[in-house]
């Protein structure tokens, strides 16, 4: 790949390379840029080496570009500016030493080569110089390119050294290998279990950023698998690692949960970027360890994993600092995941699809989605069956809906008339007969229609008064 002509493509460049050659100063593209170019990926961030004045060459450059908020930050050496929806930042060569109970660095001034040997992983330390005389050429100190081509995540130092000046370069190592499909070396993966405790230093807002671009990534179960080998899953998200191991009496055996569940998130990710529904299959049987039985004559039994699972969706959001918004819709993504299985009898009514539809609410699709990728059997012919009963059931979905015009259910009979009828005060009882009326339709004691409900009330009034 001519990397000269990929970067010649930004119409920057030529005010960045004339600025270097003015100011005189050895300028580089660094980092995640030039990998990304390499991978040939999307790139929304662009990382300046500068060998000279930061603050000068950034407010200079940003005027060229017509831009006039640079944000310096003096403490580490670095400026930043947002230019066409890509987001610049700027750094001048440094060396950083780390305290024990932080992993915000000291930094001071340092060498071109003190700089790239800072950075995480070799595949991060490439350099592409923008000045005229060497434009294009690649400074390739830790063998990243070769480390791309091989597909490898490796440190350009002793990895106990980078994950110990910063341990969040340990899930950094697993998200990159989960967003790239890369393989790590294995001295990686023995220093990120050696120092798994030093992520307590580490902010959880941090971690759980790491986390969820790992559940993001194309092949999330890449990144999951490599935290729970290393143990570093127990640290950061004791509730998922809990889920391994295979119990085993007599003939009765049962799955590994938690490789049953990175199947199950690999599948899901081929169908929605949603991350909060890929979080619901992560998280869809994480009650499961609490409510394992063993009966005789009958083998494993998880009764009621959904229900508890559903429950612990909110405690696990306060700890991972993850948005309040979503826990309804991921407590009922895991509450209701065994549901469909169960209405695709043939002679199941519409009584109980009405239900599904009610409780489901806008999120079915979803929620069909989820039980979908739930199948991870290897027998095709097994795989296929479990497909077609959830087909089964969304046509039943289909056609209740189309008879009943259930897309947003509410009792036509509205609270005031009750009152009106009844000679009521707003009450308890008010609120019992509205859901005797709602009962009455799902049931398809009655249609959805006002005239129904309306004559329904008159009925049933007297019982309540």
């Amino acid at each position: 790949m001519n990397l000269a002509k990929e970067i010649d493509k930004y119409k920057f460049i030529v005010s960045a390379k004339e600025l270097a050659d003015e100011l005189n100063f050895s300028v580089y593209l660094v980092g995640g840029f030039v990998r990304d170019i390499i991978l040939n990926r999307a790139r929304n961030d662009i990382d300046f080496l500068v060998i000279g004045d930061v603050k000068l060459y950034s407010q200079k450059f940003a005027n060229k570009l017509g831009i006039e908020n640079v944000v310096i930050y003096k403490n580490f050496g670095t400026a930043n500016f947002n230019y066409d929806n890509i987001n610049f930042e700027f750094v001048a060569a440094r060396k950083e030493s780390y305290k024990r109970d932080s992993r915000k660095p000291e930094v001071e001034q340092g060498t071109f080569l003190e700089d790239i040997s800072r950075r995480d992983f070799t595949i991060n330390t490439l350099a592409l110089s923008i000045n005229r005389n060497n434009f294009g050429e690649v400074v390739d100190t830790y063998n990243g390119i070769d480390d791309i081509k091989r597909k490898i995540i490796r440190t350009p130092i002793n990895p106990l050294l980078t994950f110990d000046d910063d341990p969040l370069r340990i899930l950094r190592a697993y998200r990159f290998a989960s967003e790239l499909n890369f393989s790590v070396y294995e001295s990686v993966n023995v220093a990120a279990n050696k120092l798994k405790d030093r992520l307590e230093i580490v902010s959880q807002e941090r971690i759980t950023d790491e986390f969820m671009k790992i559940i993001a990534s194309p092949v999330p179960s890449v990144g999951l698998k490599l935290l729970y080998n290393t143990g570093v899953m127990e640290v950061i998200f004791p509730e998922v690692a809990n889920l391994a191991g295979v119990d085993q009496r007599n003939e009765y055996h049962h799955k590994d949960v938690f490789f049953h569940t990175c199947e199950v998130v690999d599948n899901i990710s081929q169908n929605t970027d949603n991350n909060f529904l890929r979080l619901a299959a992560l998280l869809h049987d994480i009650a499961k360890p609490q409510t394992k039985k063993f009966v005789d004559g009958i083998g494993w039994t998880f009764h009621g994993h959904e229900e508890l699972g559903a429950r612990k969706v909110k405690p696990i959001f306060r700890k991972l600092k993850l948005p309040f918004n979503k826990i309804n819709y991921v407590e009922k993504l895991i509450r209701l995941h065994l549901r469909p299985i169960a209405l695709a009898k043939e002679e199941v009514t519409d009584s109980a699809i009405r239900r599904l539809i009610v409780a489901a609410g806008d999120d079915l699709e979803d929620l069909i989605t989820l039980c979908r990728a739930d199948i991870t059997s290897k027998n095709p012919d097994k795989v296929n069956k479990y497909l077609q009963n959830y087909e089964n059931v969304m046509n039943k979905v289909r056609d209740v809906k189309e008879k009943d015009k259930l897309r947003a259910f509410q009792s036509p009979v509205k609270g005031e008339t009750i009152m009106e009828v009844c000679n009521l005060k707003p009450s308890k009882k008010v609120g019992e007969i509205k859901t005797a009326i709602e009962e009455a339709i799902l049931n398809g004691e009655i249609g959805n229609t006002f005239e129904e409900a309306y004559e329904y009330l008159l009925k049933i009034k007297d019982d309540f008064l």
